[in-house]
């Protein structure tokens, strides 16, 4: 098995799943290793608004799996955002949602946005990672253009005897690409294991919501999301082939109807 699978570069969010989901799908036991997505546009094509996102959340829900806007919103707290802007919602989150969520489970080891924004210091208080960055782009006197890192991996919480439960999302990496008029804010994602079925199409939504709040902050323009799932999984050990399979079906056509009636 080749170590290293490249999807040729997509447009949106709903394409740039639908053809990871078909490469990977195409390999023994429909698996792979280090799969590489980069979605030029990760706005673009990225709310229930579209066809074939309805028709993956509508087969989640029919499955009793997280809804598409659940698994984006553990990335990032869009609506948080929009309602109490920056910096405001970051303390709406820790003192509103992060109680609620922990009071019905006390085992919980925390959504994604937790460890980017409350990061655990050896003294003193957590690191808000987001924050952090954000002024640093904003500075005009940081000149490391490589230094805008998002941890999420924990090892100290995420090592257990699961093979695949616990956090996914690993790392992340802002990039400032290109010079002058030209530049753009990049990010590149890394996870140590991805359900393509269940969770690639809410990454990719969230993940671009997390890309374009720290480029509208840094006020800087918006670039590309890539991501590279070191193993990625099409989910037939949680659902049979009969079952994913006219899902895929219903999106292909979706997508053919709507680039039918596109003017």
């Amino acid at each position: 098995m080749s170590m290293y699978l490249p999807v040729p570069p997509q447009p949106d969010c709903v394409s740039a799943w639908r053809e990871a989901v078909r490469l990977v799908d195409q390999q023994s036991q429909h698996h792979a290793y280090n799969v590489i997505i980069d979605v030029v546009d990760p706005l673009a094509r990225a709310s229930l608004a579209d066809p074939v996102i309805a028709a993956v959340d509508a087969f989640h829900q029919a499955h009793d799996a997280k809804r598409i806007e659940t698994v984006a919103n553990t990335i990032f707290p869009a609506g948080l955002y929009r309602r109490y802007g920056f910096p405001n919602f970051f303390d709406r989150f820790r003192d509103n949602v992060l109680p609620k969520v922990r009071g019905k489970k006390p085992t919980w080891s925390g959504y994604y946005f937790e460890r980017m924004m409350l990061l655990p210091q050896a003294q003193g208080e957590p690191l808000n990672q987001l924050e952090e960055i954000i002024g640093r782009l904003k500075n005009p006197n940081v000149r490391a253009l490589n230094k805008f890192e998002l941890s999420v991996f924990d090892p100290l919480r995420d090592v257990d005897d699961s093979p695949y439960g616990g956090q996914c999302l690993s790392f992340a990496s802002f990039k400032l690409i290109g010079e002058g008029a030209d530049r753009r804010l990049g990010l590149t994602a890394m996870y140590r294991n991805h359900y393509y079925i269940e969770k690639l199409l809410g990454n990719l939504i969230g993940l671009g919501r997390l890309l374009d709040f720290v480029a509208t902050e840094a006020k800087i323009p918006r670039g590309s999301l890539t991501i590279v799932s070191t193993h990625a999984k099409i989910d037939t050990d949680k659902w049979n082939r009969s079952a994913i399979l006219p899902m895929l079906s219903a999106c292909d056509q979706a997508s053919a109807q709507l680039l039918a009636t596109a003017p």
